[in-house]
């Protein structure tokens, strides 16, 4: 196309603003056809010839004769008038010869038989000398003007076709400065929409620009976003992303391939689906419904930009939410060890943890078990469920079993619908959501954590995770609580006997004499031990002290105190016991230790007690008493009992 022509198939951008309606008749009135726009010149061809028809209908030719319009091969695209049809073969012949002839600007084609005639006049562009048709006029008046009247015609006809052709020229560029306007304040649209998505730092507020800025493009459509995150938004219309529902086999088609998809259904509507995505993947797929007649291809790359826009601000502000809650977490973690490393007692370790879990993580139900691997079942350290307090489990039973088996953190959505196991917690309390995680110590599971809500769906992955790694903290308190234990336990118990050791015998008589009224104290020594040494060996000696300390700790109650006093002595102090009752216990020690030792033993014990009343209460005292009623025991004649 040169500067003179115009491509009907070329959309030109040319602006009008500011241009004087003068100005633009300067310029535009030297457009013109080309060949590329011959498919498309019958139309706008029939249109000038009913507007010359209109203007030229008045002359009298049209009683006579008829006028017709011919393209540059001849087909007849219009005609006009009423007394053509005695001519048609004249007329006919006219354009054949013009056909036939080299038809140049000027020229005029004849053809009469008798009285009827036609003349068929070559039309050219106004630039150049291009044909693009032939106007004729057949008569059967005989008149003869020599095609004057015919040709004055096609030049007024020609003049009509260029003011149509001017007319639908300025009314596309008319067009196409509307879109340009349109298009300019959409794109003012997206860049305000991007910038408040990009200033959006959490992922509400993202999603409600979002949906905020499609309203305001596409007003008359359906918006959906359906999200494939762990994240509850109180827009209806924003929705999980599911992969079993028919409905929704474009949205599911869009988000696996990453790419938007679209489709038009029978009853007119156009629905596309959009991939959100950001640099690290889909984060869900934004779908839209709109009537077919109000949906042009053209929209959907601004469509696709503020997908991908919404895509990148929903993955920040994920990433913001996510550090924070990081920090969070790790604030967390170090209160609650910082705080639990502050017991140091078992017991109390899995009571504060259970009701720190209940408020970190807003449950509705927390349950702590530990594994007593010797009896090999779980017992219920920490709940705030009563009615399981003083529960025991076998290793193999519900939730707390699958942990144990797995070694492995479990999160349930919903008990009610997905029943793995049987569950006393879930089942008593009505409880629908569930996480647990394992308390391992180096590598094997001592306790199980249980966390329940009534809610379906209520944790999250973040949960399960920070729930993972508090249990790695607890799991460490309890070592260290059991390690404690341990020593101590290691320092006030006799390792041959697992009697208490003297110091916390003394410790114990002490605290018990500031609040109890009375005590007793039974000293035993077993008799002729030296010679049992001497005859079966030191080896067999250490076992007849542990016969005898084992006789001792299965003749008194849990609340006495059996502590190895020194070679083969051992003390028994028995709180809240006078002298008659502590008498027959010493009895009975001595009996069971000379019926059931091997090689046979016999003891002598001595007796002394105190009481709230006594002119002096020492623990000294009631030893120095008890030891010279041993001594009496032993000068006596030996396995017997005497009173200090």
């Amino acid at each position: 196309m040169n500067d003179n022509t115009f491509n009907f198939n070329t959309k030109l951008s040319s602006p009008l603003a500011n241009d004087s309606l003068a100005a633009q008749s300067i310029w535009f009135t030297t457009i013109d056809v080309n060949e590329a726009d011959e498919p498309m010149l019958p139309p706008l061809l029939q249109e000038a010839f009913r507007q010359w028809e209109l203007e030229a209908s008045g002359i009298a030719l049209f009683q006579t004769g008829e006028f017709s319009l011919y393209s540059k091969e001849g087909a007849l695209i219009a005609s006009a008038g009423t007394q053509a049809a005695a001519a048609a073969d004249e007329r006919n012949a006219a354009v054949q010869s013009a056909l036939e002839g080299a038809a140049a600007a000027g020229t005029v084609f004849r053809s009469e038989a008798g009285p009827a005639s036609a003349t068929a006049v070559p039309i050219f562009r106004r630039t150049g000398s291009g044909l693009f048709g032939y106007f004729t006029y057949a008569s059967v008046n005989g008149i003869d003007d020599s095609g004057t009247s015919a040709e004055a015609c096609s030049l007024h006809f020609r003049s009509c076709f260029y003011r149509t052709f001017e007319s639908i020229f300025v009314q596309d560029l008319m067009i196409q400065h509307k879109r340009s306007e349109q298009e300019a304040k959409r794109r003012d649209a997206l860049f305000l929409s991007a910038r408040r998505l990009y200033n959006g730092i959490d992922v509400a507020s993202v999603l409600t620009e979002m949906l905020y800025s499609l309203e305001q493009l596409y007003p008359d459509a359906e918006i959906h976003l359906y999200l494939s995150q762990d994240h509850l938004h109180g827009d209806p219309r924003v929705k999980p992303l599911l992969f079993k529902s028919s409905e929704q086999d474009l949205v599911a088609k869009a988000f696996m391939e990453c790419t938007p998809v679209s489709e038009k259904d029978r009853y007119g509507m156009t629905r596309i689906a959009v991939p959100m995505a950001g640099k690290q993947g889909a984060y869900g797929v934004l779908c839209m419904s709109i009537d077919g007649g109000k949906w042009d291809e053209s929209n959907m790359p601004a469509f696709v930009m503020l997908a991908d826009t919404a895509g990148t601000a929903f993955e920040n502000a994920k990433l913001y939410e996510q550090s924070n809650l990081l920090i969070n977490e790790l604030r967390l973690i170090n209160e609650l060890t910082k705080r639990l490393n502050q017991s140091l007692k078992t017991r109390e370790i899995f009571q504060f943890a259970g009701k720190e879990l209940l408020r970190i993580f807003h449950a509705d139900y927390c349950c702590l078990l530990q594994l007593n691997k010797a009896k090999d079942q779980f017992s219920v350290m920490s709940s705030n469920f009563p009615d399981i307090e003083s529960e025991k489990f076998s290793p193999e039973y519900g939730f707390c079993g699958i942990v144990y088996r797995t070694k492995e953190p479990l999160i349930i959505s919903d008990y009610w619908h997905t029943r793995v196991v049987t569950s006393k917690l879930m089942d008593d309390t009505g409880s629908r959501s569930l996480i647990a995680a394992p308390i391992l110590v180096n590598g094997e599971v001592v306790g199980v954590i249980l966390l329940t809500n009534k809610a379906p769906n209520f944790f999250s992955y973040e949960n399960y995770k920070l729930l993972q790694v508090m249990c790695t903290h607890i799991g460490l308190a309890v070592t260290n609580a059991s390690l404690l234990s341990e020593v101590r336990r290691m320092v006030i118990t006799d390792n041959l006997t697992g009697l208490h050791a003297r110091h916390y015998l003394n410790e114990q008589i002490q605290s018990r004499q500031r609040k109890d009224p009375s005590g007793s104290l039974i000293l035993v020594d077993i008799d002729y031990f030296k010679r049992v040494n001497d005859t079966y060996g030191h080896l067999v000696g250490d076992q007849i002290l542990v016969q005898v300390s084992r006789i001792i700790h299965s003749a008194i109650r849990n609340g006495d105190i059996a502590a190895r006093w020194g070679g083969e002595e051992i003390a028994i102090y028995l709180p809240g016991i006078r002298t008659e009752q502590a008498l027959r216990i010493a009895e009975r020690i001595r009996e069971r230790v000379e019926a059931e030792t091997n090689p046979v033993v016999t003891v002598s014990c001595g007796v002394s007690e105190w009481t709230f009343d006594s002119e002096k209460i020492s623990v000294e005292s009631l030893f120095y008493r008890a030891d010279m009623a041993l001594y009496e025991a032993k000068n006596g004649g030996r396995n017997r009992i005497a009173l200090g």
